[in-house]
């Protein structure tokens, strides 16, 4: 291992303002399912112009109440992406449906609305598509798909708050989007996650999943000075607390100025990387990319990604194909299911982008890979 400073792919960014906010929490009433609750979400409606949010305990909490208040169920098929965190997949397994995994275009890695087309069935009733590394979805052609044949669109925005799709904000592209704070991502409550949508009675859905299934919260009974509350459905233990909310508050408001940044780095990879042989994913137009990752394609990716790592440069690798892991070769999914995304598999890298870089640490990133070239 280097000396030198070890340079993560991602790492969050925490000021004094933020740490400012968690501390007035601290000192207040409510540590849990309180006002900073109810104000981060009015924060990120406000910022992606969804109607309703609703803030969770992750992630991976956010999609599995989508797919709840969807009422995916045994029988029922979800088309998604294999290029994603498995979290986008497991969500269906999770209600008792089934993954049916598309594959994605060769340029960008995106959901291939021509691949989601050709695996729709009659027992098709959702599409999850994943704004993978941060670049927004053909969303055009993915609704057109879903309107035709009456499916419901999920947008995995986890890695794409502030990205916009021709001129709208990603959280409003879809029937329900669901965002993740966790430290690698745009914005970070720690962990956590927000499910947002236009729709009502999807958000009242969510909302109840996220606290056992009960109609109301302690801090809504404190207000109305009662003790009565019922449970209307089986959900969860997917809350979020005041304390978090807090930092999420904190960070959305320098959220604009973090893209802007990301995209100044991600350029100047791109400029790096031009007369190389390393592939960068195409950054297609008509769209503002959120970057939370930087994807390129290198050959003999194994041997570089350990003379990388070794130089202290945090290299990693966005994803094996979720159908590739031992637990759903275990249900019956087998290789050559998505020949695209397999053998982009064989090939992409992430390298370092965060907001706190410098200059050094991407001459760093791009010697250290560069090197291997020669």
């Amino acid at each position: 291992m280097s000396d030198a400073r070890f340079i993560p792919y991602g790492r969050q960014s925490i000021d004094d303002d933020d740490i400012q906010a968690v501390t007035d929490v601290l000192r207040s009433d409510w540590l849990t399912t309180g006002p900073a609750v109810e104000r981060f979400e009015a924060d990120l409606c406000a910022y992606t112009g969804a109607r309703y949010g609703v803030a969770m305990s992750s992630g991976t909490a956010t999609l599995h109440a989508a797919m709840f208040a969807l009422n995916i169920g045994p029988g029922d098929e979800v088309i998604v992406t294999p290029m994603t965190f498995v979290a986008s997949a497991n969500c269906i397994l999770y209600q008792g449906g089934t993954p049916v995994f598309a594959d994605v275009d060769p340029d960008t890695l995106l959901l291939d609305p021509a691949a989601v087309e050709a695996s729709i069935t009659p027992r098709t009733k959702a599409i999850i598509a994943v704004d993978y590394a941060g670049q927004p979805c053909d969303w055009d052609a993915l609704s057109a798909i879903a309107d035709r044949h009456h499916l419901a669109l999920v947008a995995d925005g986890c890695h794409a708050l502030g990205a916009r799709y021709k001129g709208r904000a990603v959280g409003t592209l879809a029937d329900i989007t669901v965002f993740s704070f966790h430290p690698v991502k745009h914005i970070t409550t720690g962990e956590g996650g927000m499910a947002v949508t236009d729709d009502e009675r999807l958000a009242t859905r969510m909302r109840h999943f996220r606290g056992h299934g009960i109609t109301t919260t302690a801090a809504e009974r404190e207000k109305m000075g009662g003790w009565y509350y019922e449970m209307v459905d089986l959900g969860y233990n997917y809350r979020i607390t005041d304390i978090q909310c807090a930092l999420g508050s904190s960070q959305l408001k320098k959220l604009d100025g973090w893209i802007v940044k990301r995209n100044a780095l991600a350029q100047w990879y791109d400029a790096a990387f031009a007369s190389t042989d390393i592939k960068p994913l195409i950054h297609r137009s008509g769209l503002v990319h959120g970057y939370h990752l930087y994807i390129v394609r290198v050959d003999r990716r194994d041997e570089r990604f350990k003379t990388l790592r070794d130089a202290g440069i945090g290299v990693n690798v966005h994803y094996m194909p979720v159908y590739l892991h031992p637990y759903y070769q275990g249900l019956g999914y087998s290789a050559g299911l998505c020949p695209v995304a397999e053998e982009a598999y064989e090939k992409i890298m992430t390298l370092p982008l965060w907001v706190g870089m410098d200059q050094g640490d991407l001459e760093r990133v791009v010697q250290g890979l560069t090197a291997e070239l020669l």
